[in-house]
């Protein structure tokens, strides 16, 4: 009691004391100090718990027992590969049952036309649909013992997904044509001819046009096109003339109720794997709606599929993408950097002021630092004041984000990260392993880096000698091996030998470097590497990643050869963003006037030479000249490949008149 009554005579002088302090404060510092306890409170009761990382950050893959140069994803607990996650969905057509099962045959596949709400078909319509075309292309001869390829050539849509998940179609090999257009003749007349396609599906009638175009007067082993939009009789009468028979894919549907390129082949297994990988890696396990870019993804299909859920398209017009988004309101988009490169041009140049900006990047900032310590969230008062609006425009509820198919700029991606305010994926892949084969992983929001080998796949690194790439340091060309690898190209013995090693190992043609915490780095490319007139190597794409940086410049295609002692670039500028970049070096006028200016050509050289030389390239890496082009490089105009990669092939023939004024030019 003496104890308790010599605490009380402590305490209460400075309670008082305290008490009087405050009653002497002005009445504004006053509520100011509540305001800052009520904030601090709503804060902590607001934050978000921290995501637990899967694995140690500072270790995410473990180098294979005997062998330091192949390394295997530390989410695994012995050396074997992943083969499936689900033992009752080991092929896309279980996949598809198991969704039907767990959604109680809910909403599947879903589409729209514009300024309509999406309509939605349940997984047993589309099994009832896919069964149907299925069942009249195996009464046509379709089998696995007879006629077996069936081409498609067509957007992804519900009717492709449908086809590709359906039991029907196992006893079939879909040939998926790439949605290129337009098609050279001898190039589609060397698909039809090779892959022995007698039955080819397309969306568009004008696509059908192209393809008789195509085989008009030579020999083709086409026998039927099945359209699933509207075609008019003059096409019909054009398919007779070829021995072509044009048919609608509702008649085929009622017929049948009443009784791939030359390129890789991948299984069922293949994609199951990469499915697997993905869903250990994210634990993506819930039922969500999803939108699927303009590509073939199989892979996210199948992650999508296999839960349930619901897969949206877009209308197939670029242009109305975001009004798509913003009807659907996914929770998953899988995204590429070109679309990320766009979006963050458009939030800058937005902030027209040094103020704007100046919230942005410190916003950026301060939710990025939440995410270092595993906080993602798009609630916080940085999300309310600033992002919002970012986030309303991809429908306000994405919760999950993966890019690949390219390199994404470190900046972009970590803007981008915070800004959005979900667990944003990089992946690493080719088709060639049917998807992906390192990729990031829950907890590491760092930039620069694509992540750790797949559970599914093995990485080694494979020396590179005429580029000074060795494996015992840490360098070289990357390699995959797993059940997620194809099993070579279709009809093309040779080529499949140079992407197959004997061993087993898909050869890639990226560089790659392991980092100290088990992650990869893609620092080069080896496929596309030439050779210049003095005998220095040069990998374009490595230059182009660091030139595309330059705030003017939308797109860049770099080019050297043995005959040349330099390199030049064609650059498109940024209709965007090039107004207000110019006028700060005193340029004005419209798009193509400006780009007709040899002031803007040298303005933009020496950006892009800075950002070189900060990027640490050599004298000899350096374009050495320029010239500007108004027109973006895409898929529809052939420079592009579906999953937004530069066809260097085809852009060295597109521009050779410019580059070759380009070298006249500098001889001179």
């Amino acid at each position: 009691m003496q104890a308790q009554e010599l605490l009380r005579q402590l305490r209460i002088p400075e309670l008082e004391d305290v008490r009087q302090y405050m009653h002497s404060l002005p009445a504004n510092i006053l509520m100011g100090v509540g305001a800052l306890a009520a904030l601090t409170t709503y804060w902590y009761a607001t934050r978000p718990k921290a995501l637990k990382p899967p694995c140690d950050l500072n270790m995410q893959s473990v180098a294979m027992t005997g062998d330091g140069y192949v390394r295997r994803s530390i989410l695994n607990n012995n050396d074997e590969h992943m083969t499936h996650y689900y033992s009752d969905a080991r092929t896309m057509y279980e996949v598809f049952l198991r969704g039907m099962r767990v959604s109680i045959d809910g909403p599947c596949l879903g589409s729209r036309k514009p300024n309509q709400p999406y309509e939605w078909l349940s997984y047993r319509e589309v099994a009832d649909k896919a069964e149907c075309i299925g069942s009249a292309l195996l009464h046509r001869g379709h089998s696995q013992t007879g006629d077996k390829h069936i081409g498609i050539f067509s957007q992804n849509r519900p009717e492709v997904t449908g086809m590709s998940s359906n039991n029907s179609f196992l006893h079939t090999l879909l040939l998926p044509l790439v949605h290129t257009s337009p098609f050279t003749f001898h190039w589609l007349l060397l698909i039809t001819c090779i892959s022995a396609i007698s039955t080819l599906i397309c969306d568009l009638a004008d696509k059908a046009r192209l393809i008789l175009d195509c085989v008009n007067g030579k020999e083709h082993t086409l026998k039927t096109i099945i359209l699933m939009e509207a075609f008019d009789e003059e096409l019909v009468a054009r398919g007779q003339q070829s021995g072509i028979e044009i048919l609608s894919l509702k008649d085929v549907e009622v017929s049948s109720k009443r009784s791939c390129t030359s390129g890789g082949m991948l299984t069922h297994g293949n994609v199951i794997a990469n499915c697997a990988a993905f869903i250990k890696i994210t634990e993506l396990t819930d039922t969500l709606p999803f939108r699927l870019p303009p590509s073939h993804t199989s892979v996210f299909q199948g992650v999508i599929l296999v839960h349930g859920a619901r897969i949206g398209y877009f209308q197939g017009d670029i242009r109305l993408l975001m009004d798509d988004l913003k009807t659907l309101q996914p929770t998953v988009f899988p995204v590429v950097p070109r679309l990320l490169n766009r979006m963050f041009d458009k939030i800058f140049g937005q902030a027209n002021t040094p103020l704007k900006r100046w919230l942005l990047v410190f916003a950026s900032r301060r939710k990025h630092a939440e995410m270092m310590n595993g906080v993602v969230r798009k609630d916080s008062l940085w999300d309310k004041l600033i992002f919002q609006k970012v986030q309303n425009n991809l429908g306000g509820r994405v919760r999950l984000m993966i890019t690949g198919a390219a390199p994404v700029s470190p900046t972009v991606l970590t803007f981008l990260r915070a800004a959005l305010g979900c667990q944003f994926y990089e992946g690493y892949g080719q088709t060639e392993c049917t998807a992906g084969c390192t990729m990031s992983v829950p907890g590491d929001w760092t930039a620069g880096h694509v992540g750790a080998p797949l559970p599914c796949n093995y990485v080694k690194l494979a020396d590179v000698t005429e580029m000074n790439y060795f494996a015992a340091n840490g360098e070289g060309e990357v390699c995959v091996k797993g059940p997620n690898v194809f099993k070579g190209y279709l009809n093309d013995p040779e080529k499949t030998k140079e992407a197959l090693d004997q061993d087993g190992w898909l050869h890639t043609g990226d560089i790659g470097k392991w980092l100290p915490n088990g992650v990869l780095k893609v620092v080069d490319r080896k496929k596309h590497i030439f050779k210049l007139a003095q005998g220095e190597y040069v990998a374009p794409e490595k230059v182009e990643n660091i030139y595309i940086r330059s705030d003017p410049v939308a797109q860049i295609f770099v080019h050297g050869d043995s005959l040349q002692a330099c390199l030049v670039g064609i650059v498109v500028p940024d209709p965007d963003f090039l107004p207000g970049w110019a006028k700060k070096k005193g340029i004005e006028g419209s798009y193509l006037e400006m780009c007709a200016s040899k002031e803007l050509k040298n303005a933009i050289l020496e950006d892009i030479l800075r950002l070189g030389k900060e990027g640490g390239l050599k004298s000899f890496e350096q374009v050495r000249d320029i010239s500007l082009h108004t027109e973006m490089f895409s898929v529809q105009n052939g420079l592009l490949t579906p999953t937004l990669k530069a066809k260097r092939t085809d852009l060295r023939s597109h521009f050779r008149e410019q580059i070759d004024l380009l070298y006249a030019k500098i001889k001179m």
